[in-house]
């Protein structure tokens, strides 16, 4: 007979906290993430940041989302990532953003037909 579906973790599964920079992609996201290190060397502070491709299935973040994103299987040439969750929405840009989105939908409708 059929097993109910359990989400189960993972273990080993690298997760990463940044903000959304990017929303202009359907199910895709892209996240900077900002880290900080010690120079090997010099021992002074460095600020480096990383954009990840996200997968994004139902397209809930929006723009400046502070969002929780894991590793996962190769999604397409440049998603290796996937969304957890969202941890802080932006309210700014909720507005702007659901805008671009509705025409979005808006264009794919009238190409469809």
């Amino acid at each position: 007979m059929a097993t109910p579906v359990t989400e189960t973790k993972k273990a080993g599964r690298a997760t990463k906290v940044g903000e959304v920079v990017s929303t202009k992609m359907n199910k895709t996201i892209v996240v900077k993430v900002e880290m900080k290190k010690a120079h090997p060397l010099y021992r002074r502070v460095i600020n480096s940041s990383k954009r990840f491709h996200v997968h994004d299935e139902e397209n809930k973040a929006l723009l400046g989302d502070v969002v929780r994103i894991e590793e996962t299987r190769p999604m397409s040439k440049l998603k290796r990532w996937r969304l957890l969750d969202i941890i802080r929405r932006s309210a700014l840009a909720a507005a702007a953003d659901a805008e671009h989105k509705a025409e979005k939908k808006e264009k794919r409708e009238q190409k469809a037909s």
